[in-house]
């Protein structure tokens, strides 16, 4: 009985005790999966057109720490969709694999003396339709990291501005076939490629309206050693807009250009590509449906 009545009268003090660590939380984690899906079925139908399904899988979380003057924040965008017309097969209508990891140390005011790594690739292999048996694309190939050094203006958690001096990026292309055509700047026979330059990343995030967020990112790498004045632009722009705890619609773009990787060109619309060359590449994906936010 005395120990029980000791035991009762330390529980508040160790609860006490132990408060101050509890209520310090240095790690932030969340993000959100959405799976959209949509469907046309025809029959007999004089107006004309033709029966298709589609689904895409949005997948979006992040792990950020904050203690003293030490922030680290990490983000993984993952993103599939596919696509059935008719009779004919499924094809791939998105494929996005998008790691940043960026660690800081707080100098003063709303700058970090910053170091940032960033992967980008895809899951499975790409295909210019209608020709399934020649991949133009695989994982890792290409495969893009970069790191930088640098620093980060942060005047709050919803703008971010890094900037870098001396960044490294480096293009893999583990495919033989794709490395023995030079694919994605990468010399013919070789599997990778290096580059040393200056680094801008931009993040901004914010809610619109209620229920309605925007989320955009842009970063910008020029080559110190290679035709500097051609900037490698990668831009982002997410709008999720909820519907209620289940249901959303999302708007996604992505817009790229590379001044290294080589687009087939049709010059006269023919169906058969008389040279290639740089161009903008452009993507748009609106979805409606399922939404689990964690």
């Amino acid at each position: 009985m005395k120990k029980f009545l000791m035991a009762l009268f330390c529980m508040p003090l160790l609860a006490g005790a132990q408060a101050p660590a509890d209520s310090v939380k240095v790690w932030k984690t969340g993000g959100f999966a959405s799976l959209s899906f949509t469907q046309v079925s025809l029959s007999n139908w004089v107006a004309g057109g033709k029966s298709s399904a589609s689904g895409t899988l949005l997948i979006s979380t992040f792990a950020n720490y904050q203690k003293d003057r030490i922030s680290w924040e990490n983000s993984l965008d993952m993103g599939y969709g596919i696509l059935k017309e008719g009779s004919e097969d499924y094809i791939k209508s998105d494929d996005k694999i998008d790691f940043n990891s960026k660690i800081g140390l707080k100098s003063g005011g709303n700058i970090f003396y910053s170091a940032l790594f960033n992967f980008r690739s895809q899951f499975t292999n790409g295909y210019n339709y209608p020709d399934r048996d020649n991949p133009i694309s695989r994982f890792l190939a290409p495969g893009y990291f970069t790191l930088a050094l640098g620093a980060d203006y942060k005047p709050n958690d919803q703008f971010s501005l890094f900037v870098s001096p001396l960044t490294g990026k480096l293009t893999v292309v583990t495919d033989d076939e794709l490395s023995d055509q030079g694919a994605f700047g990468v010399d013919i026979g070789k599997k990778s490629r290096s580059e040393m330059g200056a680094f801008l990343k931009a993040q901004f995030k914010t809610e619109v309206v209620k229920n309605v967020n925007l989320e955009t990112k842009a970063d910008f790498f020029s080559n110190y050693l290679d035709k500097p004045g051609n900037i490698d632009i990668h831009w982002d722009v997410m709008i999720n807009m909820k519907i209620n705890d289940y249901l959303s619609a999302n708007v996604v773009t992505n817009l790229i250009y590379d001044d290294d990787v080589k687009v087939p060109i049709d010059d006269n619309n023919d169906g058969i590509a008389e040279r290639s060359g740089s161009r903008v590449q452009f993507k748009e994906l609106f979805g409606v449906g399922l939404n689990l936010k964690f």
